[in-house]
C-alpha cells in the first residue's frame, strides 16, 4: 500500500450566525462560519413563509392562455 495518499483531516468547528456550533471532520480547514443552519432555517423551524405565487400563475395563464388544450390537440 502507498503511504500518505489520503488528505489530512481536521476537526473543524462550524459556527452559525444564530450561535449554533458544531464539530465535524473535513479536509478543507479548521473553522467555518455559515449564515444559516438547520437550527435557524425557516424550513426546519416551522416559521416558513409562503410567497404569494397565485398572482404570478394567473399572469402566466393570462399571457399564454390554457396550454393544456394545446397539449391535448398535439396528441
Amino acid at each position: 500500500m502507498k503511504n500518505d495518499i489520503h488528505p489530512k483531516t481536521y476537526k473543524a468547528k462550524v459556527r452559525c450566525h444564530c450561535g449554533y456550533e458544531a464539530e465535524l471532520l473535513t479536509t478543507k480547514g479548521e473553522e467555518f462560519e455559515v449564515e444559516i443552519c438547520a437550527n435557524c432555517h425557516p424550513f426546519y423551524t416551522g416559521k416558513q413563509r409562503f410567497v404569494d405565487t397565485a398572482g404570478r400563475i394567473d399572469r402566466f395563464r393570462k399571457k399564454y392562455g390554457d396550454l393544456s388544450t394545446l397539449a391535448a390537440k398535439s396528441k
